[in-house]
């Protein structure tokens, strides 16, 4: 995702050697707070105001009732990073997991800002939690250990080394004994350690544990921990937008005459995204906005459907492409000798992110002008600096409470601030005389754009006369999620690396390969959809080599190994996979089996599916997951991302579909538009590959496979090739 687009934009300004980490201690209300940052290598990145405001930030804050605070950099939407700093810090700090909370921060960029992306702005996405933190969060574990048993050695007259650390309590061999709390206002005067030395990995006893689960859990299943749907504050109003009905249309006109008449409606508003109606709660504003009249300016709002747009896909597919993502050899004149040539197209619709909670956020001025805003801060810098333009104030003086979120798969990612920008708006918009909430409904968040773009791939595969793969070409046309943004700077050579991620890079042996791109103008509004391209192009890819191979008439697995032979990370998750899933001996009767392997956020992931049919339908029994994501900090959070993403995958590919008629979108709901149910969850079985290599993404990385494994396993089962998504519109059920 993001990871991909900074570095790009910003390159070269943040070092991220082990000695540039380290900022310093402070103490806070009696307590110590540890902090560090990467260095600075030039002006540009310089200590900000936002960050001179916030001089106290860090990543870990002993107070002295014992309790351990880590301030985490990455935002949680459900994928655990939380988790996993908290565990980083622990296995280094030696803390008891009874002292742990972890809280999102934000407001310090060197403090924050995410190394996988330069490190120039702070934000989470990409699968790059783990990756960005994987050194600094230990580093301040292990900086504030050695602190606090400075401070007791120096306290008990002994010698640090005699002190040992284990559970929150330091002792000594003299029988002393102190809480982390009693050792935490003293701790912060020590000397700055120089350098600490981190744990051996044979001395982990957190990372990689695989019998440690979730510490935050219990929050979420007694309904105790609180999302920003939950925010309340005194006098707190809601508010609800009547966005345009259909994409790029604009206010010309509002009648609020009759929803100002519904009781409790305060107020009714234009802002840039469409005219709110402000209520003293939630049932007022939508009551309030069903009785507003609102005339649109529809002159440059799209006004075609789907079908349309599928229509003009499929003729630029057949058309020559307008960029190149990767050439070698010469795949034109390899198609032209080859001895028999195999052409397929795939479709794939728009998607919605469908998450569990619909977009929100709140907003607040206070007396002394400073705004306060609290939401699902995907990229907190960039809101920021957003929301202190539309108030009117200086970003260091916006605070962001990042709050835990119900699900975002990539949909609180946005460049203009979306929600957070409508929730400053309204407040300004009347005066910023009470904080605001704006929240939206599930249709608003199912209809208001931000989709996975449509996209169709075309295939030509050229084979010899010995059957070997000698040609692959493959065309895809579709939006391009940065185009128009402030992470245009993706865009090299006509290339949206979104759009071609998973395809340009596939890692088979094949002389000839080339993978075009042309690029449509649509006025839908797309954006990053959890796998981002990868949710496309690995169907695409690994459905279309399996229809190839089935020419050849080889085994599906074997055939991928010989072509992997100079991929051996790919084969060996390959490999592991087919073992678990005893791919060489036959499927039970009934039972039929597919697989797909695939690359996407530095991590290797393969899907084997084990399904039956009954009229024509699949039913998909059980899935086998192998992953490699270098070191397993949390192997249960891994197999539980492999789960989510195996389900996340598959309902994508089952039945959900976006559509559009007129340029209005037709769902709204999870009646008409349906993620997987529950009763539709196979079995999944996940294994990771053993690995010293440091963390690589897992957030993402289950989902792009398990759609070609099943669409492989119902060719196994001879059913027919499924080329157009989703599979309920191709099978007709």
């Amino acid at each position: 995702m993001l990871n991909k687009i900074i570095p790009d934009l910003n390159p070269g300004n943040i070092q991220t050697s082990r000695r540039g980490f380290l900022l310093g201690a402070s103490a806070v209300a009696g307590g110590l707070m540890v902090g560090m940052r990467a260095a600075p290598v030039s002006a540009a990145s310089s200590t900000t105001a936002a960050e001179a405001a916030n001089p106290l930030a860090g990543y870990i804050h002993i107070a002295p009732d014992n309790s351990v605070t880590i301030l985490s950099s990455q935002f949680d939407m459900g994928q655990g990073p939380y988790h996993g700093l908290a565990t980083l810090v622990v296995e280094e700090l030696d803390a008891d997991w009874s002292q742990i909370d972890v809280k999102g921060a934000a407001g310090n960029t060197k403090l924050y800002g995410n190394i996988m992306w330069g490190g120039a702005v702070q934000g989470t996405g990409g699968s790059t939690s783990m990756a960005t933190s994987f050194d600094r969060y230990r580093q301040a574990g292990a900086m504030a250990r050695e602190m606090l048993v400075a401070a007791a050695a120096e306290t008990w007259g002994v010698a640090a080394s005699q002190i040992s650390v284990s559970g929150g309590t330091l002792t000594d061999t003299l029988g002393n004994s102190a809480t982390f709390g009693d050792m935490a206002g003293k701790a912060a005067t020590m000397p700055l350690p120089q350098e600490v030395k981190l744990k051996d990995a044979a001395d982990w006893t957190q990372i990689g544990n695989e019998k440690l689960r979730r510490f935050d859990s219990a929050a979420k299943a007694n309904g105790t921990h609180d999302f920003t749907i939950d925010v309340k504050l005194d006098g707190l109003l809601t508010a609800v937008v009547a966005h345009p009905p259909k994409f790029g249309a604009k206010v010309k006109s509002f009648d609020a005459a009759e929803a100002m008449k519904v009781r409790g409606v305060t107020d009714v508003v234009e802002i840039p995204r469409g005219v709110a109606v402000v209520g003293e709660h939630m049932w007022a504003a939508i009551k309030g906005r069903e009785a507003l009249t609102v005339e649109w300016d529809e002159a440059q709002a799209e006004t075609r459907g789907s079908a349309e747009i599928m229509a003009e896909y499929k003729a630029k597919a057949g058309d020559v492409q307008q960029a190149t993502a990767r050439s070698e050899g010469d795949t034109a004149a390899a198609l032209s000798s080859a001895a028999k040539v195999i052409e397929a197209t795939y479709e794939f619709p728009y998607l919605a992110h469908a998450a569990m909670e619909p977009l929100n956020a709140v907003a607040r001025r206070n007396a002394d002008r400073t705004l306060e805003v609290w939401g699902g801060h995907q990229i907190p810098d960039v809101y920021q600096g957003i929301s202190a333009k539309i108030a009117g104030v200086k970003p260091e003086q916006v605070t962001m409470h990042v709050m835990k979120t119900g699900g975002g798969f990539g949909r609180r990612a946005v460049a203009d601030g979306d929600v957070v920008a409508e929730a400053v708006s309204v407040a300004s918009a009347i005066g910023f005389k009470a904080p605001v909430k704006v929240q939206w409904t599930r249709e608003d968040d199912m209809r208001g754009g931000r989709y996975r773009p449509a996209y169709v791939h075309s295939f030509k595969a050229g084979l010899d006369r010995d059957n070997k793969l000698i040609a692959w070409h493959n065309h895809i046309v579709g939006q391009s999620i940065v185009a128009g943004t402030p992470f245009e700077g993706l865009i090299k050579d006509g290339v949206d690396g979104t759009s071609v991620e998973g395809a340009s890079n596939i890692p088979y042996g094949i002389p000839n390969i080339n993978v075009g791109l042309t690029t449509t103008d649509v006025k839908v509004p797309v954006l990053w959809w959890r796998a981002v391209g990868s949710t496309h192009t690995a169907y695409a890819v690994e459905s279309f080599l399996d229809e190839v191979i089935a020419e050849i008439g080889a085994d599906p697995y074997a055939y991928r190994m010989e072509l992997l032979k100079d991929h051996p990370r790919h084969a060996a998750v390959l490999k592991l996979a087919a073992d678990k899933a005893n791919w060489s001996t036959p499927a039970p009767e009934g039972r039929f089996r597919g697989l797909a392997v695939h690359e996407s956020f530095a991590s290797v992931v393969a899907h084997i599916a084990e399904i039956s049919m009954k009229n024509g339908t699949p039913t998909v029994h059980k899935v086998t997951v192998a992953i490699d994501c270098g070191i397993a900090v949390n192997p249960d959070t891994i197999k539980a991302q492999m789960e989510g993403g195996t389900g996340f995958g598959l309902g994508s590919i089952l039945a959900e579909e976006l559509t559009l008629v007129n340029g209005e979108v037709e769902q709204g709901n999870y009646d008409t538009y349906t993620p997987l149910r529950i009763d539709a969850m196979p079995e999944v079985d996940v294994h990771i590959v053993p690995s010293t290599n440091k963390p690589t993404g897992v957030g993402e990385p289950g989902v792009p496979s398990i759609g070609p494994a099943i669409a492989n396993a119902i060719a196994a089962a001879g059913g027919r090739r499924i080329r157009v998504l989703p599979m309920s519109k191709s099978m007709g059920t």
